[in-house]
């Protein structure tokens, strides 16, 4: 096999980088390793920055979303069973942020994939990246195995959208990779469950622990608690979750939080990590191949969009105009959204959560945190602006 461009990766960056492609003239194959049945069934988060939301419009990709998705004006803080506060991002910014989930974002790229016939081959194994390293004279290719065919695929350009556990950033040099990571010392315990959602989504910090309140539909909540590392999803039942939930909830919030059967539970650890650089030779980094985020930022899928972006548009300026300083550039681009996020999502992480480690001092100054941004117009202001999304380069 040939074409331009080899996408390791079927989700939500590696199909829409397919589908912008597509949009510039430039032919693609994506590669996965799962079913697709596997990657629709995987839960992810769903709020979407403005940033992404256009993205999306701009590309064919909002029909659904516009009609199904639910626009936010910001998102409450409350903490210690005190108060809230709303930081509100329409008034302050004049932009609004999108509730969609992530698995209705996959299926519409699915579906975008299949009217234009894109290849995508599923249920990969072995996938080897071969002289992408930027020697003269050297041609990228691709060797894997499908349903037992050794498949070998020449192209010019690799993106790997395979996650964190894929092949393609293992395939940069470890003399070349920097890798940053911080591993935090608890966990999250996420459910879904079909009931009416608050109106807002509301961040808590609670001697008891961090607990979020989201929204997927006006009938579909996901609710998370801050748990230990070592918790076993057996050691919490419904009938333990929901008094847990709402005790960490201000009292007329918890009032106010529906109970039912959960439809799906998990626990996830919480990390930040950072890979550089994003591009070595043909190969260019997208998603949570070069990123992690902890969840408390909304940022993982916000993220995955804008490596897409900036390597889309790279891409489109290379075949159309035979200018390659976008793609000389990617990577110091991509990293300064990627580490504005990393940063936004840190200090959420920090400012929401019982530490184990915390002194009386480092609670102390958590507290008169939370106090300056509910007081401090100016404060409110400059999270708006990173939750909500800040604009392209």
């Amino acid at each position: 096999m040939k074409t331009q461009v080899v996408i390791i990766g079927s989700g939500p960056a590696g199909l829409l980088l397919s589908e912008i492609l597509h949009r510039h003239g430039v032919e693609s194959v994506v590669l996965e390793r799962s079913s697709r049945e596997h990657v629709l069934s995987r839960i992810r988060a769903g709020v979407l920055e403005s940033t992404t939301v256009d993205v999306l419009r701009q590309n064919g990709l909002a029909a659904r979303m516009d009609v199904e998705g639910h626009p936010h004006d910001g998102m409450r803080i409350a903490w210690a069973g005190r108060d809230s506060f709303f930081v509100d991002t329409a008034s302050t910014l004049g932009r609004r942020f999108m509730v969609y989930g992530q698995t209705s974002i996959q299926e519409d790229l699915y579906a975008a994939a299949d009217r234009r016939g894109q290849p995508v081959l599923t249920e990969v194994s072995d996938v080897v990246l071969h002289d992408f390293d930027g020697a003269p004279g050297a041609r990228p290719f691709v060797t894997c195995v499908q349903q037992g065919q050794a498949l070998r695929i020449d192209c010019e350009f690799i993106a790997g959208c395979d996650g964190f556990h894929g092949v393609s950033r293992r395939s940069i040099p470890e003399t070349v990779r920097r890798e940053y990571e911080k591993v935090y010392p608890f966990g999250w315990l996420g459910v879904m469950a079909r009931v009416k959602p608050l109106p807002d989504i509301t961040y808590v910090n609670n001697p008891r622990g961090f607990a979020l309140a989201s929204y997927r539909n006006e009938k579909l909540s996901r609710f998370y608690i801050q748990v230990a590392l070592d918790d076993q999803l057996d050691a919490w039942p419904d009938e333990r979750f929901w008094p847990e939930l709402k005790s960490r909830f201000p009292a007329e919030m918890a009032q106010a939080i529906e109970e039912g059967p959960t439809i799906e539970k998990s626990i996830a650890p919480l990390r930040s990590f950072v890979s550089e650089p994003m591009r070595y030779g043909a190969l260019y980094l997208c998603g949570d191949a070069a990123h992690i985020v902890p969840p408390t930022g909304a940022k993982g899928l916000n993220l995955a969009v804008s490596d897409v972006y900036y390597l889309s548009r790279a891409l489109g300026r290379w075949y159309g105009k035979g200018d390659a300083s976008l793609l000389d550039g990617y990577s110091e681009t991509a990293l300064r959204r990627v580490w504005s996020s990393v940063r936004t999502s840190w200090y959420l992480t920090n400012l929401l959560h019982r530490f184990p480690h915390f002194s009386a001092f480092d609670q102390k100054a958590q507290e008169h945190e939370l106090d300056y941004l509910k007081s401090s117009h100016f404060a409110q202001a400059a999270l708006a602006e990173q939750y909500a999304g800040l604009p392209f380069e």
